[in-house]
């Protein structure tokens, strides 16, 4: 038999009664510094451009996470780009620092069409390999500051490969982000099995 009511004169005395099954217990604090799943894509099939819209405005800062490959012909790795709020202007800046185990070197523009960043597999790498990359968006909902990115990514090719570390801003707006996308650098495709992941980082 299933209990649904209790009652003081059953026998447990003086009981508080509660509209609410949560009521009287701590609030949730959640952890600082946790990460949130804010969306996810998973490529079935070449895609050129991937885009996060609608991002809550209830984050301190963003984080995306990517495994890519492109179809990008004649060509082991690509590069990538992202945008902010659909600005493809030359709005953005970046400098990054990469090394293959031998060697060191660095590059940077001051008028780009996006923040470049690395790396992705290109059509030539070994099949079924894919490259990474994590990009940290800060204070993205603010609106008096440019926005500001930091990477890391890279890429194993069996025997030889590349790790990168960088960053970049979008320069001459301060409004909040509020979508970002992605494409490759070399206007090519995203092949299928290409992942995106978005989330949402507390203060």
């Amino acid at each position: 038999m299933s209990v649904y009511k209790f009652s003081n004169a059953g026998g447990f005395g003086n009981i508080t009664r509660y509209n609410d099954f949560l009521a009287g217990n701590p609030a949730v604090v959640l952890d600082t510094g946790a990460y949130f799943p804010l969306g996810t894509f998973t490529l079935a099939s070449t895609q050129a451009t991937i885009t996060f819209s609608s991002i809550p405005q209830t984050y301190k800062h963003l984080q995306i996470r990517i495994m890519a490959r492109t179809d990008r012909a004649g060509a082991s790795v690509d590069p990538m780009l992202l945008r902010f709020n659909s600005d493809s202007g030359t709005n953005y800046s970046w400098h990054d620092f990469y090394g293959d185990g031998s060697s060191v070197a660095a590059e940077a523009a001051s008028t780009s069409t996006g923040v470049k960043f690395y790396r992705a597999a290109g059509a030539t790498a070994t099949a079924n390999l894919f490259g990474i990359a994590i990009l940290d968006i800060l204070d993205y909902t603010s609106t008096n500051k440019n926005k500001t990115v930091r990477y890391l990514g890279g890429i194993d090719q069996n025997g030889s490969g590349e790790v990168f570390v960088g960053s970049g801003a979008w320069l001459n707006n301060t409004n909040a982000t509020t979508s970002l996308s992605i494409t490759p650098f070399a206007g090519t495709n995203f092949v299928a099995n290409s992942s995106f992941a978005l989330y949402g980082v507390l203060a």
